[in-house]
């Protein structure tokens, strides 16, 4: 009889049941890996879905209501279910979202439980990239790096308050991480397929906020055009294929959308002359870069929400708060290793240097640390030198697309901070990147000392006395291996390991604060941020949009479905009353749309409110040239509308002519009792 001699690894793996290995983790794994991570996936969910409540950006959440309405208003993304005009984004975070709601009923646990759903997701896609990426010789610290990386993300406190919203950027950040970890893998192995699901993961980025979602695509090209393991020119080949599907993938909504004859689709909201082509390089792609006058469409904006562009833009009172708290100690992971990399690489491939060897694996853990340190390390500073600079509209919120990189960064420079400490003459750096990050959290903190006032002084305490133990333990290391002492250098390592934990404390706890503030405030999407008013800024002009503690929202929380509540709940700029709704709905009719207001701002609030299609002639901004005296005619003469508001006070026409108004005003009754609103007549 024939013995089959099996490896000791294999008796390992399955000394576990399927179950188990799901909850614990394969044996080969460090015990605690497995439970942490889903400590951490469980947190994660309990900040994105404790307590959702409200209708947060009621600009989306009525499209999402009119897409349960009607398909069409689904597929292009429409603002009302009788198709006027689109909102100011592609539509594929709206479907996700309506497509939950068309399921379950629409209302604030069916649009917004995606989004929590999605920031998880994000979470165990950063903890599995950080984890692959790492030699799996050392399991330890590929676990322990991809651990600290899940927690940053979750904790990161602009992650924290968008993920609780239903603005596009949770799904943006969802899809692109995807996209990168798809990159790694075809790195890893060398094949296309990876490569073209990555490209295609972008191109839905693309399809859910336009340009933002090709910030990443620089560091994902480099990297795979330095490290995949293929001959360089194969590598071109793939990257050429890649950048095919990218195209098709992105361009296909617009192509069907821009070709669709303009007088049976929604107007492009956003957009100069309605196509999704100006869509994408004016309003949403150079006007956000550069301002106003770029693009064509005139009305990028200006810095708004964010502060003023340059260089301190993300450290300032609006931003700092939001995702600066780990950037000093992003900088100095990638400085170090920037300056040790070409050497212990080349060591560890060479053979030369037992110790590079074993913390870099093999050459095809060597291929794969690099390639992880190109794609997080570029899009941190690709997103980093946009974000600063951007001239055009920007809100503190966009800054959760950095999240990602940074909570890498933050993982695999641990690691790599530890190993220089413990055997290299970079030691200095973690206890440097300890001070700086923990300094860094102190002023932050002390911007708004009425926040949590003890806070401050502990980060400061325990910045100090975790570098005061990481250097101690480190030169009474020396002290020992010189006298040959086991018992001294015990001790040291005992005092770095506290020393860590403390450093633990240091570095995150500033930012967790920050993170569940969110969770005490009702959703709001007008401008979603966390922590406290800074009060000086824009962040005390803005104070009233904020999420923290003590902002009372921008956009009123609404409890009830449609239909189900007394009073109006109107956004930003609305003011439209009960009983001119009610008047509304009373003398409908058969017409198609209810109203005819000025903006979005206007028109998502009544829509939220009755259920009905209302035009919102001016888009988002009121500025949009959606509706003319032309087109205002015809739906009139055609029976589709009859009733218009016209004072721009109330949400009349806001684009700057008066022709929309004074045509109103000429031609149609004025109802009485009903300030503003006009009866047009065919």
């Amino acid at each position: 009889m024939t013995v089959t001699t099996l490896p000791a690894s294999h008796g390992a793996v399955q000394g576990r049941g399927r179950m188990a290995r799901v909850v614990l983790g394969p044996e080969r794994e460090p015990r605690w890996a497995r439970p942490a991570l889903w400590g951490v996936l469980g947190l994660a969910f309990a900040l994105y879905a404790w307590a959702l409540s409200g209708m947060a950006n009621e600009y989306y959440s009525a499209a999402i209501l009119s897409g349960t309405k009607s398909w069409k208003a689904f597929f292009f993304g429409a603002l009302d279910s009788g198709s006027f005009i689109t909102v100011d984004k592609p539509p594929f975070a709206l479907w996700v979202m309506g497509l939950s709601a068309r399921i379950f009923g629409f209302g604030t646990w069916s649009m917004l439980l995606p989004q929590a759903v999605a920031g998880v997701v994000t979470v165990a896609l950063v903890h599995s990239a950080v984890r692959r990426s790492l030699p799996p010789e050392r399991p330890g610290a590929a676990h322990a790096a991809a651990l600290l990386a899940a927690v940053v993300m979750t904790l990161t406190p602009t992650t924290v308050a968008i993920n609780r919203d239903n603005n596009p950027d949770t799904i943006l950040v969802l899809l692109l991480v995807a996209a990168a970890w798809f990159a790694l893998e075809a790195i890893r192995r060398g094949r296309p397929r990876a490569l073209l699901l990555c490209a295609l993961l972008v191109g839905l980025g693309f399809n859910t906020k336009m340009l933002q979602a090709y910030l990443v695509v620089p560091a994902l090209a480099l990297a795979y055009v330095t490290c995949a393991a293929a001959p360089f020119p194969r590598r071109l080949g793939h990257l050429l294929s890649a950048g095919a599907v990218l195209v098709a993938s992105s361009a296909w909504w617009m192509v069907i959308v821009d070709l669709w004859p303009t007088s049976s689709r929604p107007y492009v909201g956003g957009s100069t002359d309605n196509s999704v082509w100006d869509l994408v390089i004016g309003y949403n792609g150079l006007g956000r870069i550069f301002g106003r006058g770029f693009g064509g469409s005139g009305r990028g904006g200006g810095a708004s929400f964010g502060g003023e562009s340059g260089a301190g833009r993300l450290f300032n009172d609006t931003m700092a708060g939001q995702i600066s708290w780990l950037l000093p100690f992003c900088a100095l992971a990638l400085l170090l290793a920037a300056a040790t990399w070409r050497t212990l690489g080349a060591r560890a491939v060479a053979g030369e240097d037992r110790s590079a060897v074993s913390a870099l694996g093999d050459c095809g853990g060597l291929r794969a640390s690099r390639a992880a340190w190109l794609v997080w390390g570029g899009w941190l500073a690709v997103h980093h030198v946009v974000f600063s600079f951007s001239s055009g509209t920007f809100h503190p919120y966009y800054s959760t697309a950095m999240a990602p990189a940074v909570a890498a960064v933050t993982g695999m420079g641990a690691v790599l901070m530890w190993r220089a400490y413990r055997r290299s003459p970079w030691w200095w750096v973690l206890p440097l990147a300890v001070a700086a990050t923990g300094s860094w959290s102190f002023v932050v903190l002390r911007r708004t000392p009425e926040f949590v006032p003890w806070l401050a002084w502990a980060v400061a305490a325990a910045g100090v006395a975790a570098v005061a133990g990481l250097v101690g333990a480190r030169l009474a290391r020396g002290r020992a291996a010189k006298a040959a002492a086991g018992a001294g250098g015990a001790a040291g390592a005992r005092a770095a390991a506290v020393s860590v934990v403390v450093a633990l404390f240091a570095v995150l706890a500033a930012g967790a604060a920050y993170a569940v503030t969110p969770l005490r405030s009702p959703i709001n999407g007008t401008n979603p941020t966390a922590g406290p008013s800074s009060g000086s800024g824009f962040g005390a002009g803005f104070g009233a949009m904020r999420g923290g503690p003590g902002a009372d929202g921008g956009t009123r929380a609404m409890e009830a479905p449609p239909g189900q509540a007394g009073q109006t709940r109107s956004g930003p700029g609305g003011g439209v009353s009960s009983a001119l709704i009610t008047y509304l709905e009373q003398n409908q009719g058969t017409v198609t749309w209810l109203v005819a207001v000025g903006s979005a701002r206007q028109a998502a609030p009544i829509i939220l409110e009755t259920g009905e299609p209302v035009i919102a002639m001016g888009g988002f901004t009121g500025r949009d040239p959606a509706l003319t005296v032309q087109g205002l005619k015809e739906l009139v003469a055609s029976g589709r509308l009859k009733y218009v508001m016209a004072d721009d006070a109330r949400g009349g026409p806001g684009r700057g002519d008066s022709e929309v108004t004074d045509w109103v005003r000429a031609t149609c009754a004025a109802v009485d009792g009903q300030d503003g609103l006009y009866h047009c007549a065919p």
